[in-house]
């Protein structure tokens, strides 16, 4: 597009909803697009959406399984050895799982794939983040939201497992790493944590066919489109925030004051967390 220069855009999770249609929107404007995701038919369906553009040779689709640490390290290793700079990353990975599981590093898979695969993106690509005129991380997940939190004598849910409860936790997991990335000024990216509000988005196929037929249900008569609830990223990769954080309910501006972003909680989950990932092989 004239005018404009084109940005490295980076996304988790851009197989399915809202990251395919943020993948495909930016495509559109001419940027060049890394799409993270778990299902090798979907990467090549969208890999053939974008050469049916003509936007083939800018657009990369590499498979990984982000609930698992190593897979997050290659990822991120391959991405910046063919992009040292990298103007937006876009974390949208996300699976319920209705039965508690362990991944390979033996952590609880929500926790994992929802809360630790971002943490670890977010500060593996930093130093490329940091090379770009303006960069931003944009986290999709439930900011606003003040039910659940974090689980301190037991994050792995090891103890009366809930798919709700682990979602939840993560979402306030989420919330919290926001509130650290930008609190610690640990790079030049913006960090915004974004609601985007009930959306015909995201795969269902863990789910039972009873859920999976009530959401769907849900979903035709109250669920925003796609295409409005990726607007505001789309906006946000073109003109980064000013604020080191900003964060988003639905299109409403929050209150960094919220008890769900305090700040003491988020130093206590970052010591936590740096902590668990030396941890790990």
């Amino acid at each position: 597009m004239s005018g404009r220069t084109a940005k490295t855009v980076v996304i988790s999770g851009g197989t399915d909803g809202m990251g395919r249609a943020t993948a495909l929107a930016r495509l559109g404007r001419g940027d060049t697009v890394t799409v993270i995701g778990s299902s090798e038919p979907k990467g090549r369906a969208l890999a053939d959406e974008a050469a049916r553009a003509g936007a083939g040779e800018r657009f990369r689709f590499l498979r990984a399984d982000l609930s698992a640490m190593g897979e997050v390290r290659r990822v991120a290793r391959e991405i910046t050895d063919g992009h040292p700079v990298v103007d937006a990353l876009v974390l949208c990975a996300n699976r319920q799982s209705p039965k508690r599981r362990e991944t390979a590093d033996g952590l609880e898979f929500t926790f994992a794939l929802y809360y630790l695969s971002r943490y670890l993106l977010g500060d593996l690509l930093r130093p490329a983040m940091d090379a770009a005129p303006a960069s931003v991380i944009v986290n999709v997940a439930g900011v606003g939201t003040t039910a659940g939190s974090i689980r301190w004598d037991d994050p792995q849910s090891r103890h009366k497992y809930s798919v709700i409860r682990a979602q939840l936790q993560a979402g306030r997991a989420n919330d919290l790493l926001g509130v650290s990335f930008a609190d610690r000024a640990v790079g030049k990216a913006r960090y915004v944590l974004y609601h985007p509000g009930f959306t015909r988005s995201g795969d269902l196929s863990p789910l039972n066919p009873l859920a999976r037929g009530a959401i769907r249900l849900l979903a035709r008569l109250r669920a925003r489109p796609v295409e409005a609830s990726i607007r505001p990223i789309v906006a946000w990769i073109d003109t980064p925030p000013s604020a080191p954080l900003t964060a988003v309910d639905r299109g409403k501006p929050l209150d960094l004051s919220l008890p769900t972003l305090d700040k003491h909680n988020a130093e206590r989950l970052a010591t936590l967390t740096e902590d668990l990932v030396r941890s790990l092989p």
